[in-house]
């Protein structure tokens, strides 16, 4: 089960470092998304990371900001958010698919299991 911290409140321009742990699963392979979802809107894929190696994939919103990196000791992936703008504002979520490969990275039905989430504030 994924587990999200690292969430705030920062300036327009601000940086956060969001985390998700892995627990109760086979780290080291399979993949993490990081959603987000602001009051009034949809749920929105921001970024994928894939576990054990892989290029992670962005929203064209946060590419050239956001950048998702792993610490496979700590079953850890993280969400390093640069340039933080007002609309970066939401709970951000980390999901978890275990399965080796991957479509439809942008579809919350792609993934079994979901952290709680994390609230970033930007204003």
């Amino acid at each position: 089960q994924p587990v999200e911290s690292g969430g705030g409140s920062v300036q327009p321009g601000g940086s956060l470092n969001l985390s998700c742990v892995i627990t109760g699963d086979t780290y080291g392979r399979g993949y993490v998304g990081w959603f987000r979802l602001a009051p009034g809107k949809e749920r929105e894929w921001v970024a994928l990371t894939s576990i054990g190696g892989g290029a992670s994939k962005y929203s064209d919103s946060v590419k050239g900001r956001f950048n998702a990196s792993q610490d496979n000791e700590k079953n850890t992936v993280f969400l390093q958010m640069n340039s933080l703008k007002s609309e970066d504002s939401g709970m951000y979520f980390c999901a978890r698919r275990r399965r080796t490969h991957i479509t439809y990275w942008g579809q919350p039905t792609s993934y079994g299991y979901w952290g709680q989430g994390t609230q970033v504030t930007v204003s």
